[in-house]
């Protein structure tokens, strides 16, 4: 939501603003009056005509957070009324739950209301709402439903839990994951699935995730210089004089070509020649793998766009909710892959960059 730079309304009315009174609106949310879900229409109304969320909390003590909050959380709330929720879903968010609500703002509608059904039925917290939410929307990003779970919310979370205590080599651990699954579990078929993993040998089917590809480059033989390209011949002298010098920046000599790209060289080892589309993204070592126990480092990670078939050796970028990510996966995932991590490069160590730059020093 966008708001308005202004403190105060704006002196052009928005539509229908001229029957509101916006002083009703201010007292209603300075003495807390009504629900959170008149809260959040007012905020919302006191902003489309014209009021910043800092002049709100100014004349009624409602932090921005907390504006945006019950904002989200009453329209979600709208939508699930408006698709015919039952009563006691409805009774048990009248008078609280908007923290509860914003959790399932990236759900769907026909999602959100399977998410709050599953919600009042648990008594979840706003906690176990994130996840609950978060679980749903991952389980419907699939292609086709998982063998042995239905489309039922409560299957959908219990699958998260399965998925994660398959992997999860700590007793104790595959063992609190199992029991959740268990909790949210709707179908048979979906709780003998979770039940077998009571009866599998510990680890049979589980294994570390592969280490990841790392280099650093060692030799300033690796690191070729870019020239600028004035053209093809014939040129201009002109011409030559206009093109700017290349100026690299940062660890990696990142050169900008124009307000759009950017390039980079990399040494022409053999797991880059044979890539058929490879990309670079600057990231850290934490992003790539969270369990990683090395210090995180900020590398520049390869990934070849036409290498999207699986193997259980390598990383792969995927799509999470509008953001790339890159995880590894032990078994063949049900979704698309956008391509292969090939190569984790690190920065040239320098121990002491102005005296490799003094040649004459080293000759001494």
């Amino acid at each position: 939501m966008t708001e308005s730079p202004l403190g105060n309304p704006s002196p052009q009315p928005q539509p229908d603003s001229e029957t509101v009174n916006f002083d009703d609106l201010l007292q209603l949310l300075r003495r807390k009056e009504h629900n959170w879900i008149e809260w959040g229409r007012s905020c919302l109304v006191l902003q489309k005509a014209g009021y910043n969320s800092q002049a709100i909390f100014e004349q009624t003590g409602f932090e921005p957070i907390q504006q945006n909050q019950v904002i989200v959380a009453s329209q979600v709330y709208e939508t699930l009324v408006a698709a015919g929720i039952s009563e006691a879903v409805r009774s048990r968010f009248e008078r609280t739950g908007s923290d509860i609500l914003y959790e399932l703002r990236i759900l769907t509608q026909p999602q959100r209301v399977a998410a709050s059904e599953l919600i009042v039925a648990k008594n979840l917290d706003s906690e176990a709402a994130r996840e609950v939410a978060k679980a749903i929307k991952d389980f419907f990003r699939q292609r086709s439903l998982p063998e042995g779970f239905t489309s039922h919310a409560g299957d959908a979370v219990a699958y998260q839990y399965w998925k994660l205590a398959k992997q999860q080599t700590n007793l104790q651990e595959r063992a609190r994951l199992i029991a959740r699954g268990l909790m949210f579990v709707n179908s048979p078929e979906a709780r003998k699935q979770i039940e077998q993993l009571l009866t599998e040998g510990f680890g049979s089917t589980s294994r570390p995730a592969p280490r990841l590809p790392f280099y650093r480059i060692e030799l300033s033989e690796q690191l070729p210089r870019l020239v600028p390209v004035l053209g093809k011949l014939p040129l201009t002298t002109d011409i030559f004089h206009q093109i700017p010098a290349i100026q690299p920046t940062g660890a990696f000599e990142l050169i900008e070509i124009s307000s759009t790209q950017t390039v980079i060289t990399i040494p022409g080892w053999q797991v880059v020649l044979k890539a058929k589309d490879p990309v670079g993204i600057l990231c850290n070592t934490h992003q790539l793998s969270p369990q990683n126990p090395e210090k995180p480092e900020d590398v520049l990670a390869i990934i070849d766009r036409g290498g999207g078939e699986w193997d259980d050796d390598s990383y792969f970028a995927i799509d999470n909710s509008g953001k790339l990510a890159v995880e590894w996966f032990p078994d063949s995932p049900s979704i698309p892959l956008l391509g292969r991590l090939i190569l984790v490069l690190r920065p040239k160590k320098i121990l002491d960059e102005d005296l490799s730059r003094d040649m004459w020093q080293i000759d001494e």
